[in-house]
């Protein structure tokens, strides 16, 4: 599959986009916050593959907050990126300590903050621990 764009896509075109990159990259699921869209997300994400791995992330504090234990990961060399990531990087370079200084939304960025808090910052919050009720 050729690289797609999903910037202004219907609901249809970006999550088969999503289901493919999954498929393509053997992911070990897909992370997507709902803040805006809610259980939509997931129902359309469903009706691609009802099968697909999947964390919904709700956004409770800004991007900056969020990106700090990110931004010290790649402080101490913990994390590296592979190939061309121009956009990505361009973005990450318009971030400061007061927002991001660039032009529309950081989506790039967004992204991997969440998917590296997902992999290294808390990978078990994926997965509720088992409870015991009482009667």
């Amino acid at each position: 599959m050729a690289d797609v764009s999903v910037q202004g896509a219907t609901p249809n075109v970006w999550a088969r986009a999503v289901v493919e990159a999954a498929e393509r990259f053997e992911a070990d699921r897909v992370v997507a916050e709902v803040n805006q869209g809610g259980e939509m997300v997931e129902a359309v994400l469903r009706q691609q593959s009802a099968l697909l791995p999947y964390r919904a992330v709700r956004a409770k504090r800004g991007k900056v907050t969020r990106a700090e234990p990110v931004a010290a990961l790649y402080e101490q060399g913990r994390v590296a990126h592979v190939g061309a990531l121009r956009e990505l990087e361009d973005q990450m370079c318009e971030m400061s300590l007061s927002g991001f200084k660039g032009s529309g939304s950081p989506d790039r960025v967004d992204a991997l903050v969440w998917a590296l808090t997902d992999l290294m910052i808390d990978p078990g919050a994926a997965y509720q621990r088992p409870q015991v009720r009482g009667l």
